[in-house]
């Protein structure tokens, strides 16, 4: 494949999932992930600042999509509803993208600093709904808390989707994921 053709990003994601499924995160260079790729290492290091960043490179987008999805929301949605109604859209965002999800998944849960890093993502995806939550007039602790809920909630129902075929979407094992913390808190 010629260096000249597109989509540049997207290849060195791919040859980048390839390597560290076949030879593990910690032994795959930048180096190999770009000549997998047909592309130079400079190449590589216009579009990702290391190797990571091929795993976590969307984190602010997601982010960024949380926030405005939440700030969008009528103020008279409930704090619970508004997160609920944001996990929803949000895995709309992971449609055919399933593959890609469950390879990255197998990469992270193979590495303790990917682990880790994922965590601090996840840290970070809360704080952003709770400052958008306080915006919305949620005072505290039920901004923080809906917002450390609404990641619990998507942390597990992505893994279940990870885990899963496919074959449905993200979306519904976030609404699983909702009703079956209803029932939780409920007593049921």
């Amino acid at each position: 494949m010629g260096r000249w053709q597109p989509n540049a990003r997207g290849r060195l994601e791919t040859a980048a999932l390839e390597l560290y499924a076949e030879r593990g995160f910690e032994q795959t260079t930048v180096v190999e992930i770009a000549e997998r790729a047909g592309l130079t290492e400079r190449t590589f290091f216009r579009h990702y600042a290391d190797k990571r960043e091929v795993l976590f490179g969307g984190s602010g987008t997601l982010q960024e999509l949380f926030a405005t999805t939440l700030a969008d929301l009528p103020r008279s949605t409930t704090a619970m509803d508004a997160v609920g109604t944001t996990l929803e859209t949000v895995a709309a965002e992971f449609r055919d993208r399933h593959a890609f999800a469950r390879q990255r998944q197998a990469v992270i849960t193979a590495n303790a600093e990917l682990r880790e890093r994922e965590l601090v993502k996840l840290a970070s995806l809360a704080a952003t709904m709770a400052d958008a939550l306080r915006q919305r007039g949620v005072k505290e602790p039920a901004a923080s808390l809906a917002a450390e809920t609404g990641i619990a909630v998507f942390k597990v129902a992505f893994e279940r989707w990870t885990a899963s075929t496919g074959r449905r979407d993200l979306s519904a094992f976030v609404r699983e994921a909702l009703t079956e913390l209803k029932a939780v808190t409920a007593g049921s």
